[in-house]
């Protein structure tokens, strides 16, 4: 599959999935995996929560995460499976860009000091289609895509 439709398929899941699996690694070593809501602006992907989580602890001590998407009963979604370093921002213009009403009923509002944004950047996309298409979009070392 050529790059840019790759990049097509994943944000089209992206746009699909409203929730996924979010894995972080947690004291000892362990893998947590837990339900969030995705938002995302391209390949951009950010997570919304609070400032006072262990996922935020665990993320300061290791930044790798992983995010599923995709998964329905009986099949029939596209899956994606995206690798990542993730930083925890306080940045106002990215706190109101995420902010939505469903968010009320965490936080009073985007500029509540316990609300953080998890920006995820993807080093590794794994795509596989619900018609069994597949492909993986790397981010070099260099910051380009291949």
């Amino acid at each position: 599959m050529e790059q840019q439709e790759l990049e097509k398929k994943i944000v089209q899941a992206l746009d699909d999935n409203k929730f996924g699996s979010f894995g972080t690694i947690e004291a000892g070593n362990k893998p947590k995996v837990r339900y969030m809501a995705v938002f995302h602006d391209g390949l951009d992907i950010y997570l919304a929560t609070d400032r006072r989580t262990h996922k935020v602890e665990e993320l300061q001590t290791n930044p790798h995460a992983c995010l599923l998407l995709g998964y329905e009963q009986g099949g029939g979604k596209d899956v994606v499976e995206i690798e990542a370093t993730v930083t925890v921002s306080k940045n106002e213009g990215l706190r109101a860009k995420v902010w939505n009403k469903a968010l009320e009923q965490w936080f009073k509002g985007p500029d509540d000091p316990d609300y953080v944004i998890l920006e995820l950047a993807p080093a590794r996309i794994e795509y596989t289609g619900s018609n069994k298409e597949n492909g993986v979009w790397q981010r070099t070392a260099a910051g380009s895509v291949k």
